[in-house]
């Protein structure tokens, strides 16, 4: 295994209950924050696109100068992940005209490509040894892909294959559950840790539609402001919580 750089700690928090209940509702987040700043704010999807990856920037930079986990700024980043990652897929699927089809087949080319050097290079996926920054660079870029082809997936599932979002997040939730199980009965458990990651990206915008959208077209109307705000609230009192709790740990010294 590659050391650690000096003073470093892993960079990515700790896998519990916590982390995957903050995902989800990331997640959703991405794709009823997109969809408010877009439309109901007015900003429409190129100056959204924009500001949304100039902050992305901003926060990859704070992320990527700490040598350990900061609970605030990772899942400040992944949220902006999270947007922008809906955004690249709306983009070729509304300006640039791209098939949901084709967009979700190059996304998971472009994750399994990502996947692949990774591990050519630091031999190693586990998120609990991003210990250098090259790892830490692979981690993100997979995460962004994790997020676009997630969306993709996710409305090829409920708008172009025509289950709706009700039985979509209902699929993707009982794809989690499974992968879950096939964790507990003994799978990979690095395999188990992305593929649940990844599903979790069309669960999230499933439910997010399923809750924003009107009930003319299969939601239950809640409005992406209201939906996003709502879960925003929780996203910070789960992350306050995990940055008080972060505690005594000491850096690695070589």
């Amino acid at each position: 295994m590659k050391p650690a750089i000096a003073g470093w700690l892993n960079k990515v928090p700790e896998v519990t209950l916590s982390f995957w209940v903050i995902k989800i509702l990331s997640t959703t987040v991405g794709e009823t924050g997109a969809d408010f700043l877009a439309v109901d704010a007015g900003l429409g999807l190129g100056w959204t696109s924009l500001g949304m990856a100039a902050l992305l920037a901003i926060a990859l930079f704070l992320q990527m100068r700490k040598t350990a986990c900061s609970p605030w700024i990772y899942w400040l980043t992944v949220v902006l992940v999270s947007i922008v990652g809906t955004q690249l897929t709306d983009i070729l699927t509304d300006v640039l005209d791209v098939s949901l089809y084709t967009s979700t087949a190059v996304f998971s080319v472009l994750l399994a490509l990502n996947f692949l050097v990774w591990y050519r290079v630091e031999h190693n996926l586990s998120i609990r040894e991003i210990v250098t920054p090259r790892r830490e660079w692979f981690y993100w870029t997979t995460v962004l892909c994790t997020f676009a082809l997630g969306t993709a997936a996710g409305d090829l599932a409920t708008e172009a294959l025509g289950l709706g979002f009700t039985l979509g997040a209902v699929i993707f939730g009982a794809l989690i559950a499974t992968t879950l199980v096939a964790w507990r009965l003994g799978a990979n458990e690095v395999l188990a840790f992305w593929i649940a990651y990844i599903l979790t990206r069309p669960f999230g915008a499933s439910l997010g539609d399923l809750l924003t959208q009107s009930k003319t077209y299969g939601g239950l109307g809640m409005g992406a402001t209201w939906t996003s705000a709502i879960f925003l609230c929780v996203i910070v009192m789960l992350v306050a919580v995990a940055q008080i709790s972060v505690g005594n740990r000491k850096p690695v010294t070589q």
